[in-house]
């Protein structure tokens, strides 16, 4: 007989999320994802003046609020014909450029790593024997024994005195911890030092976008102003202060980062063939010829799809072919108008709430019905992964060459088959070395910001549209951006020079979304599918297969026995991303 567990608030995340599986045989054989809150900012923007929607859309979400703000901005542009100025083009870059290596060690020390790192393990770690292993794999400059040494007194003491604060609950000891003492000292070590390091890569926003969270943007470009003498703008000071934080980014995930994640995915072989799914899609992104939605041939991150895993062909993503993407709300908690089972594409779709499921605190949800807050997107029919893993694939697959080699690199580091890049661990990995390439990429945008500044070319902004006088009567624009997490779409429809219509579909809702009307699993669910499962009261394999897409969606976890009691109460071992 199968057993059902819960998993509500899935933590470690950014919003709520909740999981139902069930378990025959020590292995997953059902899964059922809820997202157990509404935003509903699409209508909250409704007949607002179209240049004012990005603030509003930005507060969707507090860890990639930049993303959110780029994708309107670029949506109201594409729907008037405005064409924004390199600078500002490269000022953007540079800021979501930032914003994947702050987003992707965040998330991989002090979200994910405690999936994989025994912290109470280290305390009986050699710190000359851990020294040896950082000074083996990195020369980062901070590995000497004395330096791991004073670290495990620190965390002996915590232990000591009974308060553990941040260290203070996980799966320690759990049988799926593989890490030797000493990997688990120095990744704890690395987890303290990402705490420090990550309050700095964000002045980058502050810098360009005059805060962070949530830095200003402007509809034609940006707002800030380049002027090399002014105190009060972007001088020669704070742009060397740009490329020093950059750098020292660089050198952080190139000498800390990706270093720790393969060392640990040395011990977790394994997880290459568990938590995979099978489509991929990327928007593309960062521009280098300046952007166009609908020729993305000079973006960085090349667009595309891959079906049924099959690296030899990328299909071409045309989000303008109005049946290409679809949104369902057959398992959601929303109703369109007159509609059953239909599709609507994101121009002409709704938010209209019809919430009739159970109240929580309830045992089970009524999976048969809606189960969610989250819309149910597809593209031509098929379901599909949006993330780190999708834009690697989709470069890997495209030819690229700083794709390949990179991949092809850590397959053979690893000694792993290109089989297991679809996999929880290849998520994983993937997020790291994407974190190397937008590291290079940083600064190569930099420096062409400075030449376009020695050549004389200071516009920041194009306003020739500014004025809604100016404006068609009616037009409807997209704004795609890869954000850090995935593939990210707001859509606008604009009337009158006010907001007709607007809806975002985010890299989670591909993700995470409920069943569709052909009972077509999403990723999340479809992920969690065979995964075996040692200790159903301590279900650590579900939270490291959700934990590897980043989830978007905060701050304790309640494990459910059939009956509604409660098996396992596990505080939240996170810190606040907001």
């Amino acid at each position: 007989m199968a057993e059902r567990i819960v998993v509500d608030p899935i933590t470690r995340i950014e919003g709520h999320l909740r999981a139902e599986v069930e378990i025959s045989d020590g292995t997953i054989k059902e899964a059922f994802l809820s997202s157990t809150m509404v935003r509903g900012l699409e209508n909250i923007v409704k007949d607002r003046n179209p240049k004012d929607v990005w603030a509003f859309v930005q507060r969707t979400c507090g860890v990639c609020t930049a993303t959110h703000a780029t994708a309107s901005v670029r949506s109201v542009e594409d729907a008037l014909g405005i064409v924004v100025p390199p600078n500002a083009e490269i000022v953007r870059n540079i800021m979501l450029g930032a914003l994947y290596l702050h987003d992707h060690v965040v998330h991989f020390y002090h979200l994910h790593a405690f999936d994989w790192v025994d912290v109470l393990s280290g305390l009986n770690a050699d710190p000359v024997k851990t020294s040896q292993l950082a000074q083996s794999i990195s020369n980062w400059p901070k590995s000497s024994p004395g330096y791991f040494s004073d670290l495990q007194k620190r965390l002996k003491k915590f232990v000591a005195s009974g308060q553990l604060g941040i260290f203070a609950n996980g799966y320690w000891g759990h049988p799926q911890m593989k890490l030797p003492p000493e990997a688990n000292l120095m990744a704890t070590a690395h987890y303290l030092e990402a705490l420090e390091w990550q309050k700095e890569i964000v002045k980058v926003h502050a810098i360009f976008g005059g805060k962070n969270p949530h830095p200003n943007f402007l509809v034609g470009g940006m707002a800030c102003s380049i002027n090399l003498d002014d105190a009060s703008g972007l001088n020669a000071e704070r742009l060397a202060f740009v490329r020093q934080l950059l750098e020292d980014g660089k050198r952080f995930v190139e000498q800390v980062y990706v270093p720790d994640v393969l060392a640990i995915a040395g011990f977790y072989k394994d997880w290459g063939a568990i938590g995979g799914f099978h489509n991929f899609m990327s928007f593309g992104d960062f521009p280098t010829q300046g952007y166009n939605n609908t020729n993305m041939n000079t973006f960085k991150f090349p667009s595309g799809v891959i079906l049924n895993k099959d690296l030899t062909k990328v299909h071409d993503l045309d989000l303008r072919d109005l049946k290409t993407v679809e949104e369902y709300v057959n398992n959601s908690w929303y109703d369109y108008e007159g509609e059953g089972n239909t599709g609507r594409q994101p121009w002409s779709g709704e938010t209209k709430i019809n919430y009739t499921g159970p109240k929580p605190p309830y045992t089970h949800l009524n999976v048969d019905q809606k189960y969610s807050f989250i819309k149910t997107p597809r593209w031509k029919g098929h379901a599909m992964e949006a993330g780190p893993l999708a834009r690697m694939l989709v470069g890997y697959a495209s030819g690229r060459e700083e794709f390949k080699d990179i991949i092809d690199s850590t397959l053979s580091t690893l000694q792993i088959p290109a089989a297991a890049l679809f996999s929880t661990l290849g998520r994983t990995a993937a997020r790291a070395l994407e974190s190397k390439l937008v590291a290079e990429w940083n600064l190569e945008f930099f420096d062409a910001l400075i030449q376009n500044i020695k050549n004389g070319d200071t516009k920041m902004a194009n306003m020739e549209k500014w004025e809604t006088s100016t404006w068609p009567k009616e037009s409807q624009g997209v704004g795609l951006v890869e954000a850090p997490r995935g593939a990210l779409s707001h859509w606008i429809v604009i009337k009158n020079g006010k907001v007709a219509n607007y809806q975002q579909v985010v890299p989670s809702t591909w993700n995470a979304s409920p069943r569709d009307p052909k009972g077509q699993r999403s990723p999340y669910e479809s992920s969690l599918l065979n995964t075996p499962v040692a200790n159903p009261d301590l279900p650590l394999e579900i939270i490291r297969t959700i934990h590897s897409f980043d989830p978007c969606i905060a701050c304790a976890v309640h494990l459910y026995d059939e009956n509604g009691n409660i098996i396992k109460e596990v505080n939240d071992i996170s810190i606040c991303t907001i």
